[in-house]
């Protein structure tokens, strides 16, 4: 039995965690955060406008910035800069978790329609802007920045999969090579964002093909998405090696070498950096029902010698297949037995 299944049906000590190779907060800080990231670098990936600039400069995909607010007066004349914007999202430059992020996806007359299908004013939107501005959405609370990009139109594969909002994929990164990786997909719970505390399904997939291995939301084993009811045992994502080849080259460009990078993919661009981030979360572990530690501590081993993406991606799609980790005993798409 794998932890994932002792996790969901009682308590797991953490020596049993430990023996099974499960990255804790603790130890991702001290020694993998700490030790390959330099604090020096953080403003890159802290910073979304920063991290924008970054990725256009390597000639990397992401969506593209439309306008930026810095001041309060600039938002007493924004109604022009919107004017001929059906679609569009805005952000704060320093927010995390999803918090602050106003996803726009069309127009009803003098209303702008929310991803939710809730109609906001004119009115709401310059508050939400203020609200970014002061402070409210950022690390730390500091003034901030408030940016609007492009709406990412997801790929009709996922139409099904996900509910009023755009699915992500979060891959890890360590040292330059791709560790383990998940699909994040919205629900109405979690208000379109594709944000696991908020309420969204995690699934994991398997890092050399992109098949989906099994999903949780909010911890628990799922094996449909709550709101459209389609089963997740059938997901692949389409030209996974290259979604790996481009979270790989996030290394290259910020130097940070434990790293999380969000992905998403646009119906007509492809699939495009959303995000990176300096402290990525560790429910990826529980969405692949397997340790980080493991992939961690192999990649540590290797030798620092100079290898290109394609080589880190190789590797690490011939020696992390999640689908020869997992118990293969019982299919872990079967419901969970009770506690």
């Amino acid at each position: 039995m794998n932890f994932l299944k002792k996790y969901l049906t009682g308590w797991v000590s953490p020596s049993y965690l430990k023996d099974n190779g499960i990255l804790c907060m603790n130890k991702r800080n001290g020694d993998y955060i700490s030790r390959y990231n330099s604090r020096s670098r953080y403003p890159l990936v802290d910073n979304k406008l920063l991290t924008k600039e970054v990725v256009e400069k390597a000639k990397i995909a992401a969506p593209k910035l439309i306008d930026v607010v810095r001041a309060q007066y600039e938002i007493e004349h924004i109604a022009p800069r919107l004017e001929n914007l059906d679609q569009f999202v805005v952000k704060p430059a320093n927010g995390s978790g999803g918090k602050g992020i106003l996803v726009i996806v069309a127009r009803d007359g003098e209303y702008f329609v929310k991803s939710s299908g809730v109609r906001i004013t004119l009115s709401a939107v310059e508050r939400h802007m203020t609200n970014i501005l002061s402070g409210l959405h950022s690390l730390g609370g500091k003034p901030d920045v408030a940016f609007i990009e492009t709406l990412v139109h997801v790929s009709d594969y996922f139409a099904d999969y996900s509910y009023e909002g755009v699915p992500d994929i979060r891959i890890i990164v360590f040292k330059g090579y791709p560790v383990m990786g998940m699909l994040r997909l919205a629900t109405h719970q979690s208000d379109g964002k594709a944000n696991l505390h908020q309420g969204a399904v995690g699934v994991g997939l398997d890092l050399a093909t992109g098949k989906a291995t099994m999903a949780v939301q909010h911890n628990q084993r799922v094996t449909h998405h709550p709101d459209t009811g389609q089963p997740l045992e059938h997901i692949e994502i389409a030209n996974w090696k290259q979604l790996l080849i481009l979270a790989a080259r996030c290394f290259e460009v910020t130097r940070l070498g434990y790293l999380g990078c969000d992905i998403v993919i646009d119906e007509a661009r492809g699939p495009l950096i959303l995000e990176l981030n300096a402290r990525p979360g560790l429910s990826v572990q529980i969405a692949n029902g397997v340790g980080l530690l493991p992939r961690l501590r192999c990649i540590e081993a290797l030798d620092d010698l100079p290898v290109s993406v394609e080589e880190r991606v190789e590797f690490s799609m011939a020696h992390f297949a999640t689908r020869k980790t997992v118990d293969t005993q019982e299919s872990l798409w079967a419901e969970p037995a009770p506690a």
